[in-house]
């Protein structure tokens, strides 16, 4: 399977977090999976950080070094998926991953219930 985290799990999985229940811990460890994490979500973290939004445990550079996961850029299929997107979510962050994960069929492992009101495959 192929899947695309949300910032939230990613930053999660990385930090050990509980809030990360062990099914989509096994989801995401499985070797067999292919995971993607959008350029996206490096761009709302670095932005996060920067705000002091966000501190994380791992500095983002180091976060790179050993790096598990395909980086899924961002290119103008998934912004003119945009324009396609109802507004049931506000955040742009999230919206760039839903036009992601529609346009290259991945499933999005996240726990945002918003995200679920589109017609996305959501873990």
């Amino acid at each position: 399977m192929k899947y695309l985290l949300d910032t939230h799990i990613f930053i999660w999985w990385l930090e050990a977090d509980k809030r990360l229940n062990q099914n989509l811990k096994r989801v995401i460890d499985n070797p067999n999976n292919i995971k993607f994490i959008s350029a996206a979500s490096f761009w709302e973290i670095i932005i996060k950080v920067h705000a002091k939004k966000l501190i994380l445990k791992i500095p983002v550079r180091d976060i790179l070094k050993n790096f598990e996961f395909e980086v899924l850029n961002i290119d103008l299929t998934h912004i003119l998926k945009l324009e396609k997107l109802p507004d049931y979510h506000k955040d742009p962050f999230d919206r760039m991953l839903i036009a992601q994960a529609i346009s290259e069929g991945l499933t999005i492992i996240t726990n945002d219930e918003k995200i679920k009101r589109y017609k996305v495959k959501v873990l």
